[in-house]
């Protein structure tokens, strides 16, 4: 290469961030583990909760669904309010909400002050997600985009593992306060950390700010939350055609489905979703949607198995997650790594399968009640070794090569596809087992159902890029 094209390659390149990696994933990971536990950590102290404020647990349920609500809320707002106060700006609000929802919930005095401090918890904690995706991946230059995410993105996936661990434990020997109270310490380092080493990224005065799209707003985020809030109770029941659940979730298809008919079409659409026509995206979007329904919806049928058919207490199922949990991190950390060299279209296609072949193996297993315990825990480990090879190398192919200018649009829909994926997935599989019935013959059918979930993910897993460029 010529001087001359050196010279050019530079002026049309943006500089590389001053802010090293290193200092933006510690930033990162420590928001992450603070959010991720939080919401794995309350799931398992709802019946404390109803307990101490004299409430039915149907309501104290709602301070999880507070929670998810929030969250649903405010993704679609994370890239609009980057391009308009900058990435670190938005983190550190995001902090602050969250850590002060934290602060909030642990002085509440009833249930209507608890669910109200989850919300508040939530508008943070949405954020937090998308945001430090980001912040990441600006960060990190192609070359290490893989590794960057690997370690961003590890407490999202081991969280669920140490949280009911965690959340017995505050409980049983200390009160429900600290399953809040924990995030006080780690909200106030996450912030200092935040503050000093984060590159200030604000828009310079004179600057165009972006607009809000504020028709989209009104479609978009009440779209998600009554979606989320539709599938939420469908599940739970197991009936998508009562009132109560199929109107929020009809409302919730139809304002988003409006959303992405404006999204289209407007000149400044809150969530760009031209990022679609890029094929590496859509082709990454399309596979993490199929693999999130099937990987996350079926998370929820291990402990139940465990309690309903095997007889075992709640601490002894999460201790059984526990090895999952660790096959999925430390493979994630040799894919996502390897991501950065190999193609796509081998590794994350051969992911997909292997996984596929660990959700087959847990329904064959789950099968019988007599069957050893540690036949169906590694069943779920092979399943575990698949998460680990798809989810975060899916995301980084699907983002590394967009522009940096496209980024905060990428994470915020990334988010939304998980969020969304996740919901649906737990939503189906609570209906088949609902349907088929809480024992061996139902766990089979469930985990059949999403192992064919699996085998649909590996088609748009095939049209990733063949080869690392």
């Amino acid at each position: 290469m010529t001087t001359t094209q050196l010279r050019a390659r530079h002026t049309a390149e943006p500089p590389a961030p001053t802010t090293p990696l290193g200092r933006v994933l510690a930033v990162v990971v420590l928001g992450s583990v603070m959010s991720v536990l939080d919401m794995t950590i309350v799931n398992v102290a709802l019946r404390s909760l109803s307990e101490a404020f004299h409430a039915p647990l149907t309501t104290i349920q709602w301070a999880a669904t507070a929670y998810t609500l929030a969250l649903a809320a405010v993704i679609p707002t994370a890239a609009w309010a980057m391009g308009r106060i900058g990435a670190k700006r938005t983190y550190l609000t995001a902090l602050v909400l969250f850590t002060l929802g934290s602060l909030l919930a642990a002085l509440a005095w009833d249930a209507p002050s608890l669910i109200a401090f989850r919300a508040v918890q939530g508008l943070g904690g949405g954020l937090l997600m998308p945001v430090g995706m980001t912040m990441t991946m600006r960060a990190a230059d192609p070359a290490r985009m893989g590794r960057a995410m690997a370690v961003g993105g590890l407490p999202i996936l081991v969280g669920p593992v140490i949280g009911p661990t965690l959340g017995g434990w505050l409980v049983d020997a200390a009160s429900w306060h600290w399953i809040f109270l924990v995030n006080l310490p780690l909200g106030a380092l996450a912030l200092a950390l935040a503050g000093r080493l984060l590159r200030p990224d604000a828009p310079r005065a004179g600057d165009p700010a972006p607009r809000l799209d504020v028709p989209g707003l009104l479609m978009l985020s009440p779209g998600l939350a009554l979606l989320l809030y539709g599938l939420a109770r469908g599940g739970e029941g197991g009936d998508f055609t009562a009132p109560g659940t199929l109107v929020p979730t009809a409302a919730g298809v139809l304002l988003v489905a409006a959303f992405v008919r404006r999204a289209l079409t407007a000149r400044e659409p809150l969530l760009d979703l031209r990022l679609l026509r890029d094929r590496t995206f859509a082709a990454g979007i399309v596979t993490l949607a199929l693999f999130t329904m099937a990987y996350f919806g079926s998370m929820l049928l291990g402990p139940v198995y465990w309690q309903a058919v095997r007889g075992f207490s709640a601490s002894a199922a999460g201790l059984l997650a526990a090895p999952v949990g660790l096959t999925v991190g430390l493979t994630m950390q040799v894919a996502a790594r390897r991501i950065d060299t190999a193609a796509p279209r081998r590794l994350i296609p051969a992911g997909v399968a292997v996984a596929a072949l660990g959700m087959t193996l847990s329904a064959l297993q789950t099968g019988t009640e007599d069957v050893a315990v540690w036949r169906v825990v590694g069943a779920a480990m092979v399943m575990g070794v698949g998460a680990g090879m798809v989810l975060m190398p899916t995301m980084t192919t699907a983002s590394r090569d967009l522009p940096k200018e496209r980024m905060a649009a990428a994470s915020t829909a990334l988010s939304i596809n998980s969020q969304v994926g996740a919901s649906v997935g737990t939503a189906l599989c609570s209906v088949v087992l609902g349907t088929a019935g809480a024992d061996p013959a139902g766990f089979r059918l469930t985990y059949a159902v999403a192992a064919l979930l699996l085998v649909l993910a590996v088609v748009p897993a095939l049209f990733l890029p063949g080869r690392r460029t």
